[in-house]
């Protein structure tokens, strides 16, 4: 008996090793079979190496997006410093406050009712700007101060930088004054900063802060007061020199400030309104919010071939728009190469190790990538013959009900509600994100009417019919979640493993920031229904799991309404951006809705 039992062990032991091994070899040549795109077995041969945090996503929106430049430039061009302000402030306190900043800062630095009311004006509407100037001065003002330094010039003087360009670098007025320091175009080629149809160095934050430093240096020594400096950086000297013939030869900025351009009377308050913001913030509860990156974790290096972003960032697997954000200068999001001239990229210093440690094999890339064959957009329109759009005729949604939304509701409750899908509620009010309005009237179909007119567009079938598919429509599954606390757009795409972009292009976010139990989508996938003239069970849901196909390749993909190659790409397994753009003879990833792109495989 135990013999038997032996036996049986020793045999059943062989057998699952026999299968274990049919299992290897089976996943091994089904891992032959994979093919992977010359830009994967490039990378595939890079030498990793992780030294520092890599710049977080949030931080980089905070530092691209223009609505604080926007909001701060509007203040400063409307305030009216005469307007007293309803602010908790007491006067003696803030008069005690200057002077401490007055006796430690080369700028004259004295109370006075309009400071006062521009102070507590900041304070009462843009307290959660500051907030998150202050994270973006931890990587910006280190540049500014170093800069300042070389040429003696007052280090209080980079606060200016928050006035004229709330520390974006792509901050462009509506009089064409581009970058962190907001020079003209003429002023930028006074003080040689390169500008071309590649490069604006005015938005270079060190070459564009060495040429603000220059300006500030030769103005000191023509008005040797540093508020007259300032007002001539908004206004240009001839408005100052002006200003103090009109006022009977006085040279002090608070004599002739009533003299001056409107714009200026108010431009050197806010820039010592900011000053004392930047000073006594945990005074008044503004806490900054936090910088991931700073710029001694970034590095430079020498570009000796012409490459593009693109090219860059699908090679060091990093966002583009990192690229853009510590590359500003470069209008074109390429980075280009001219004979004897140097052209620096700026990136984390572990992407710098990475690139250093593999640059002929990136080089060599790009110069493969680059010397692809590809067919100009509007040639490639003229030669593809055009696919004329199947209508589909949309039934209008019959006997809705109305719903009154009332606080605390979103989306996914009121669908839950009425046990219909989210997507269905956007569809009948004509909704375009997942943002609702307390009061606002949606149009509901309830479940059983939704039941019954599916079942009418599906001819009943006789008995033993045969299901023939007539036509199929592209339709998208979304997945939605609901914002937690804690949560923000960072954790959240980490979590469903997407980009940030997609996030705020899904949920139309101009923003990062979230509301408590707003409804995001997190993920689409796109399907195949199949429309039947007859089918061969009563079973609706069988129906449906018959109509439904996942993406394959090798077939033809006609492109969206808010497609993109990156999320078309997604769709596919295994099929990158460039291979869409190699298939199909794209330049510049141009693509329209209705055109349709080739996914070969």
């Amino acid at each position: 008996m135990i013999i038997r039992k032996i036996s049986l062990a020793v045999s059943v032991f062989f057998s699952i090793a026999g299968f274990a091994q049919d299992v290897v070899k089976t996943d091994t040549e089904i891992k032959s079979e994979i093919k992977i795109s010359y830009l994967d077995s490039v990378k595939n041969t890079f030498v990793k190496n992780d030294l520092a945090i890599r710049v977080d996503s949030l931080w980089m929106n905070e530092l691209t997006s223009l609505d604080i430049y926007d909001d701060l430039t509007k203040d400063i061009q409307t305030i009216n410093k005469d307007i007293t302000v309803d602010q908790e402030l007491p006067t003696e306190l803030l008069k005690q406050r200057l002077q401490v900043m007055n006796e430690k800062s080369p700028f004259e630095i004295e109370y006075n009712q309009g400071l006062e009311n521009i102070i507590k004006s900041f304070l009462k509407n843009r307290k959660k700007s500051f907030s998150r100037l202050m994270a973006l001065s931890e990587y910006y003002f280190p540049i500014f101060e170093d800069a300042f330094a070389k040429q003696n010039v007052p280090l209080e003087i980079k606060y200016l930088a928050v006035v004229e360009s709330a520390l974006n670098p792509k901050a462009v007025s509506k009089m064409g004054a581009t970058g962190l320091w907001q020079f003209m175009y003429a002023t930028g080629k006074q003080y040689e900063l390169k500008i071309d149809s590649y490069i604006d160095e005015r938005s270079d934050p060190l070459k564009a802060t060495a040429a603000a430093s220059e300006y500030m240096t030769k103005m000191f020594s023509i008005f040797g007061d540093w508020e007259l400096v300032l007002a001539s950086y908004n206004s240009g000297p001839g408005n100052v020199t002006k200003a103090i013939r009109r006022s009977g030869g006085k040279t002090k900025y608070w004599d002739i400030r009533n003299y001056l351009p409107k714009e200026t009377q108010g431009y050197v308050p806010a820039f010592l309104a900011t000053m004392y913001l930047f000073e006594y913030h945990k005074e008044h509860g503004i806490n900054p919010e936090r910088a991931v990156v700073k710029n001694f974790e970034t590095d430079t290096i020498r570009i000796k071939e012409k490459m593009s972003f693109k090219q860059i960032a699908d090679l060091l697997d990093m966002p583009q728009s990192q690229l853009e954000l510590l590359n500003p200068s470069y209008k074109l999001k390429i980075v280009p190469f001219y004979q004897n001239e140097q052209h620096f990229l700026r990136l984390p210093k572990d992407k710098v190790a990475t690139f250093v440690a593999n640059e002929d094999k990136i080089y060599a890339y790009a110069k493969y990538d680059s010397g692809i064959y590809k067919m100009p957009s509007r040639l490639a329109q003229k030669v593809t013959p055009k696919v004329k759009a199947k209508p589909v005729k949309v039934p209008e949604p019959l006997d809705l009900e109305s719903y009154i939304v009332q606080k605390g509701d979103n989306l996914s409750s009121i669908a839950q509600k009425y046990d219909v899908a989210v997507a269905d509620i956007k569809e009948w009010n004509n909704l375009k994100s997942n943002a609702l309005v307390l009061g606002r009237s949606l149009k509901i179909k309830p479940k059983d009417l939704v039941s019954k007119n599916s079942q009418e567009v599906i001819k009943k079938p006789t008995e033993g019919a045969i299901a023939s598919a007539e036509t199929a429509d592209k339709n998208e599954i979304e997945v939605e979640y609901v914002v937690k606390s804690g949560d923000n757009l960072g954790n959240i795409a980490k979590k469903f493993g997407v980009t940030l972009a997609d996030l705020k292009e899904w949920n139309n976010l101009t923003s990062n920031n979230l509301a408590l139990g707003k409804s995001l989508i997190v993920s689409k996938k796109e399907t195949t229904v199949v429309e039947t003239t007859a089918v061969a069970s009563n079973s609706i849901d069988s129906f449906k799991k018959k109509a439904t196909s996942a993406k394959t390749i090798g077939e033809d993909y006609y492109v969206k309404k808010g497609d993109s190659l990156y999320s078309i790409s997604k769709k596919y397994p295994g099929v990158t951006i460039s291979d869409i753009k190699k298939w199909n003879g794209i330049k510049d990833e141009d693509i329209k809705p209705g055109m349709k792109l080739k996914i070969n495989g």
